[in-house]
C-alpha cells in the first residue's frame, strides 16, 4: 500500500512540477511576476493537497506569528525537497538561494529564473559571495523575504550539522532579522528516496534574530535555536511514528 500510494503521488507531484515549469517558462519571458502568483495560488496548493489526501502527509505549521512577508531572512533546516516545494504556500514570494546547478535543468531551471531565485556558484568562492550579497538586495528592495539552508544541502534528521558561513553574510549585510526554522520532513521523504511515508509535518518558526550579533554570535545562536529544536521534533515524530525511527542519523 505504502509503494502504491508513493507511486500515485509521485506522478501526480512530478507531472504537476513539469507542467508548472512548461507553463510559467513561457508565461515568464512576458511576466515573470505572474509565474509567482501561478506557482503559489495553483501548483502549490495543489501540491499540499496531493500530500495530504494521496500520500497522506499532513503539514502542520507552528510559531506562524513570526512569518512575515518581507524585510526578514528565513534560515531553516534542509532535509528533503518537500521544503523547496512547499514554503511558498506561506511564504508569498519568497526568494531561495539554492545552487546555481539546479538552474541548469531544461524547464526547471528557466522556471526558477523567472521565479526570482539566487543561484549561487560554489566553486566561485567570495565572487559567488559579493554576487549573492548583491542579488539578495535586489529582492529585498523588492519587498521579497530570502529562504536560505545554512548547510546548503539536505541533510537526514538528527546527522551532524554543517552550517556554512553563508547566512551570517546575509545577516550582516541586509541588517534583515532572521527566523530560524526547523522542521521534520526528512522522516516522510526521505533524502533520495522513492516512498513517502505518511504523517504530519512540522514546520515551526522561530523567533526573530535580531540585526546586531557579530558572526560568530550569530551562527551559535542560529545553529542552536535549530538544531534542539530539530531534535524535539525529531523525538515527537518517532514516538508519533514508529516506523520513521530507522530514518534518523546515528551519530557516532
Amino acid at each position: 500500500m505504502l509503494f502504491v500510494r508513493s507511486l500515485f503521488f509521485n506522478i501526480i507531484c512530478y507531472s504537476t512540477l513539469f507542467i508548472g515549469c512548461c507553463f510559467n517558462s513561457l508565461i515568464g519571458v512576458f511576466s515573470p511576476r505572474t509565474t509567482i502568483k501561478i506557482w503559489n495560488y495553483y501548483f502549490i496548493p495543489f501540491l499540499v493537497w496531493s500530500l495530504r489526501h494521496i500520500a497522506g502527509i499532513k503539514i502542520e505549521i507552528r510559531g506562524s506569528e513570526h512569518i512575515r512577508q518581507e524585510g526578514v531572512i528565513y534560515a531553516g533546516k534542509h532535509e528533503s525537497a518537500l521544503e523547496t516545494y512547499i514554503l511558498t504556500n506561506y511564504i508569498r514570494k519568497a526568494s531561495f538561494i539554492l545552487k546555481k546547478e539546479l538552474t541548469y535543468i531544461p524547464l526547471f531551471g528557466w522556471a526558477q529564473y523567472f521565479y526570482g531565485m539566487i543561484p549561487v556558484d560554489r566553486s566561485a568562492g567570495s565572487a559567488a559571495m559579493k554576487n549573492m550579497l548583491r542579488h539578495a538586495q535586489i529582492k529585498v528592495n523588492e519587498h521579497r523575504p530570502i529562504i536560505i539552508f545554512p548547510e546548503g544541502t539536505r541533510r537526514r534528521p538528527g546527522e551532524e550539522p554543517t552550517y556554512k558561513p553563508g547566512v551570517a553574510l546575509l545577516y550582516q549585510h541586509l541588517n534583515l532579522p532572521v527566523v530560524p526554522l526547523a522542521t521534520n520532513t526528512g522522516f516522510f521523504w526521505a533524502k533520495s528516496s522513492f516512498l513517502r511515508y505518511p504523517g504530519k509535518v512540522i514546520f515551526e518558526f522561530m523567533e526573530p534574530i535580531a540585526p546586531g550579533l557579530d558572526k560568530k554570535g550569530f551562527m551559535t545562536e542560529l545553529q542552536n535555536r535549530i538544531e534542539s529544536k530539530c531534535a524535539e521534533l525529531n523525538a515527537e515524530t518517532i514516538a508519533a511514528y514508529p516506523y520513521v525511527a530507522d530514518k534518523l542519523a546515528k551519530r557516532n
